[in-house]
């Protein structure tokens, strides 16, 4: 099932917006890489067109941002007030706005790849990778470096 269709069963609107991953991807990376250099961003394969595949969810495995990670990532996101959020994804431009976003929990997410969730002025972040078991997933808040 689709993340649209498990959104709609729960009564969550999602509005789709194709083509914003790009500026989606690049506000977040904006909001919470900011703190680091062009030079640091390369070096942990932040914008990599090579094997690494430039995630920007590698600002958390490479430990340049503080996050909460696996079980307690996903209890932050459970528990987070959530109006009005974003999810895109880091491979492709579609993207969806929801609205009344809070009953979405990270379960909902679980056959999702490389998707991040953002609130609407983007002060935090909750981040599904495709390494399950082994990176993410990840919740921080914009403003703990």
């Amino acid at each position: 099932m689709d993340i649209v269709e498990i959104l709609k069963n729960k009564k969550i609107q999602a509005k789709e917006i194709p083509a914003w991953g790009a500026y989606l991807r690049n506000r977040w990376d904006e909001e919470f890489t900011a703190h680091l250099t062009r030079q640091e961003k390369e070096s942990i394969f932040l914008y990599d067109d090579g094997g690494l595949c430039g995630y920007l969810w590698h600002i958390f495995s490479y430990e340049k941002k503080k996050c909460l990670e696996e079980e307690e990532a996903e209890k932050a996101f459970n528990m987070e007030p959530k109006k009005f959020c974003y999810l895109f994804y880091q491979h492709y431009d579609h993207a969806l706005l929801i609205k009344n976003a809070s009953a979405i929990k990270a379960i909902d997410l679980i056959e999702e790849e490389d998707v991040y969730i953002v609130d609407k002025e983007f002060t935090w972040t909750f981040v599904v990778t495709h390494e399950k078991g082994w990176c993410g997933p990840y919740f921080a808040r914009k403003d703990r470096e």
